[in-house]
């Protein structure tokens, strides 16, 4: 007994070895960092207490981030799921050549956060305009991305047609493992196809649910990667009359401050993303958890 709990140790120890290295130690010394007032270059440091994180709450540009993040993952959220959701019900239909579909809307997943950005701002900025120009449409003539009131929209739009297709496939499993002896049953008695979906089929997909709106307010309250290559934070607008950018999301006001060498303060607000994140995150499963046991 003795040897195979020490087997199992064993096997435990590179893994918790690894974690530990990659992620315990370096948040503990961010977490110390974003108390000093560490740069990146000097080789000295003073402690400073909590003053990074009452300066950060005061500045426009981070409470702009920070609301901008809010609105981007809550519009992310919503038109991730129901497109995923959507493309489910689509593609464990009837329908031919399934699987060819569903390798088509997963296929966009598979694109890098970069080269899609890049993809998608030549469309935006370029082809879209041109298309507007040819067929006069006015509102298409303008790029979106250079529109303070449509910027966030279009970013939702490209997360969309990325995210759909792999949150289609979490949807597919849940929907696969409902017996179909119940929809059946539902149809000879004569309930209608909406009636079935909302009342048999997504009640009995809760915990499909709690997982695809968990990645889905997690990726979006951390994206960075298209946010930099799509907007590089553009276009410029005024938050608390000063002048903000509009689509610069949280992760991207970190990486900025950070690029300015004010690490500290950029590790601070680090801090301040993780620890809204997490309440987020635990709320979202906390809700979405008690649902599922009521239903």
């Amino acid at each position: 007994m003795r040897r195979q709990s020490l087997v199992k140790v064993l096997f435990v120890l590179p893994c918790v070895f690894a974690f530990t290295m990659v992620i315990l130690v370096p948040f503990f010394y961010g977490l110390f960092f974003s108390m000093t007032n560490w740069n990146g270059v000097s080789e000295t440091t003073k402690f400073v207490g909590f003053l990074h994180f009452g300066k950060v709450f005061t500045q426009p540009a981070f409470i702009h981030a920070f609301l901008a993040s809010a609105a981007y993952t809550a519009i992310n959220v919503t038109l991730v799921n129901a497109a995923g959701f959507a493309l489910a019900l689509v593609v464990t239909g009837n329908l031919r050549f399934r699987n060819f579909y569903r390798a088509g809307f997963f296929a966009p997943y598979l694109i890098g956060g970069i080269v899609l950005g890049y993809i998608w701002q030549f469309l935006f900025n370029s082809a879209i305009p041109a298309l507007g120009k040819a067929l006069s449409i006015e509102a298409l003539q303008v790029s979106f991305l250079s529109r303070a009131d449509s910027v966030i929209w279009a970013m939702s739009f490209v997360n969309t047609w990325q995210y759909a297709g792999y949150i289609m496939l979490i949807f597919i499993a849940a929907i696969q493992a409902i017996p179909a002896s119940l929809m059946e049953a539902a149809k000879v008695d004569g309930a209608g196809y909406f009636r079935r979906v909302f009342h048999i089929l997504m009640p009995m997909m809760a915990n499909a649910f709690t997982i695809s709106l968990f990645l889905t307010l997690t990726t979006s309250f951390k994206q960075f990667d298209m946010n930099f290559t799509l907007t590089n934070g553009g276009p410029a607008t005024r938050f608390l009359d000063q002048p903000v950018m509009a689509s610069q999301l949280l992760a991207m006001d970190i990486f900025n401050t950070a690029k300015a060498n004010r690490m500290a303060e950029a590790q601070a607000k680090a801090v301040v993303l993780f620890v809204a994140l997490v309440a987020v995150s635990l709320a979202q499963v906390s809700i979405n958890k008690k649902k599922e046991v009521e239903q």
